[in-house]
């Protein structure tokens, strides 16, 4: 009976030591076989533009094009008062 209690007791020591090292393991496949989707999932994420980010793009798109309009029409009326000076000066 003395020899089938340690022999159990043997078995029980290394096969929670073998559990111990195998989890290790598993997280470490785990780890492994989840790396190719993260990169895909963070590649489609640079690939693709989030309505928020297309929404602050456009209008970050029509602001500038508000300030290009704004000095162009700032110049054009600028020339129009030379000219209308150069000719009343005329």
């Amino acid at each position: 009976m003395t020899d089938g209690r340690r022999y159990r007791i043997g078995l029980a020591v290394p096969s929670l030591a073998a559990g111990l090292v195998l989890s290790g393991c598993i997280s470490t496949a785990a780890a492994i076989v989840k790396a190719p989707f993260q990169v895909a999932g963070q590649a489609a994420d640079w690939a693709t533009t989030s309505q928020d980010e297309s929404d602050r793009n456009y209008g970050r798109k029509m602001r500038k094009k508000e300030a290009q309009e704004g000095r162009e029409l700032r110049k054009r009326n600028k020339e129009a008062e030379r000219e209308a000076r150069r000719r009343r000066d005329d």
